[in-house]
């Protein structure tokens, strides 16, 4: 079928938006009518040439929709179902076996590398030059989804129902971003009322994990970014505290004068190393640090700091989240006014995909969600 989809090609810096031809879905798959699916960095970073992504590929990997097709074996969802995809996972290892499925096993090979050798969930292209001949096969299955199209080829447990009464254009980002920074504080911290937690970074993850702060009831919430404007979202998010970073002083610091004996809990979103230094520092007694990212720089903690003060240090996946439960859950918190993740969000027209990566680097917008029209 013609699907409209912006590919990434090697040494291309922006998307290319393509009518290409979607093959499937298989016996085990579903097809979904994408409505809007939201621009994660991740996406970002693959444009570019990192983690590994084959290419050319069709990315997005934050897709909702309409079922419209479902293969003979699938169960799950019928035709006309809201859906949220999400990441990709095996069903079969330990990790998922024991209900971890973001630790999978499989998770590179699944969500990044076109690990699952089929024919449906293939793009081809129908034109010929400049981007290149007609014919030519342009890989899917980014997280099992590639939803930067206006259709997506997903399985059953990367495909979650959702109920009808919310604005299923947006709903996409709960599938990665949100699950994530929310579920760091919800599932991987298991923050409690009167917890104290800080969140180094307040993009769209950062801020997803305020929001999670307040639903947990945490008494101090503290943001740190370099970005003022970031900031004063946070503080209307729910934030009891914020922190101007700035490379002549230490948040760690910062944070001490405000809490004179640390968090309990400290999420780096950044990626940055001496980020993560200060977000460790900024720990209480038996707190835990958790990351979200590989840091870029050298990362060397100090380990007698680690051991007196008996802290964690933990890399966390998609919020240990577990999407048939926990995606519904944070649309249930959303329904309630307790999750509000829509003021993340600016909707762009998809053919402008392009303008939108830009203006989240410029820090112009927080989270952009491309839609399709219904």
């Amino acid at each position: 079928m013609k699907v409209l989809a912006a590919v990434a090609y090697d040494n291309q810096p922006q998307f290319t938006i393509e009518e290409l031809d979607l093959t499937g879905p298989g016996a085990d798959e579903i097809l979904i009518r994408i409505a809007g699916v939201g621009l994660c960095h991740t996406d970002v970073k693959a444009l570019a040439g990192g983690m590994g992504v084959p290419k050319p590929i069709v990315l997005g990997h934050e897709g909702a929709g309409v079922v419209e097709q479902i293969g003979a074996r699938v169960k799950k969802v019928k035709p006309g179902d809201h859906v949220v995809l999400t990441y990709d996972c095996c069903g079969a290892c330990a990790a998922c076996n024991g209900g971890n499925p973001a630790y999978c096993q499989q998770t590179a090979a699944l969500n990044f590398r076109d690990g699952i050798p089929r024919d449906t969930g293939l793009f081809r292209r129908i034109s010929g030059p400049p981007a290149g001949e007609a014919g030519a096969e342009i890989r899917g299955h980014f997280f099992g989804q590639s939803s930067f199209a206006s259709y997506a080829i997903a399985r059953e447990r990367n495909t979650i129902p959702v109920r009808k009464d919310a604005p299923l254009e947006i709903l996409g980002v709960l599938g990665c971003g949100v699950q994530t920074g929310a579920g760091a504080i919800i599932n991987s911290f298991a923050a409690k009322p009167g917890d104290s937690i800080a969140i180094f970074g307040v993009g769209p993850v950062g801020l997803s994990a305020v929001m999670g702060g307040v639903a947990c009831g945490c008494s101090e919430i503290v943001a740190v970014d370099v970005l003022e404007s970031r900031l004063a979202m946070a503080k209307d998010l729910g934030a009891t505290k914020t922190i101007l970073a700035s490379p002549q002083t230490k948040a760690s610091d910062d944070l001490r004068r405000l809490i004179p004996a640390g968090v309990n809990f400290a999420l780096d979103t950044t990626g940055i190393a001496q980020s993560y230094l200060q977000a460790i520092a900024s720990l209480t007694t038996k707190g835990t640090f958790g990351f979200i990212t590989i840091p870029a720089g050298t990362f060397e903690p100090n380990l007698g700091q680690v051991m007196l003060g008996g802290l964690n240090i933990r890399g966390i996946v998609q919020g240990d989240s577990v999407p048939d439960k926990f995606i519904p859950h944070l649309l249930d918190l959303y329904l309630a006014g307790r999750l509000p993740f829509d003021r993340l969000v600016t909707k762009y027209p998809f053919r402008k995909i392009n303008d939108a990566v830009e203006d989240q680097a410029a820090g112009k917008v927080v989270k952009p969600v491309f839609t399709f029209p219904i």
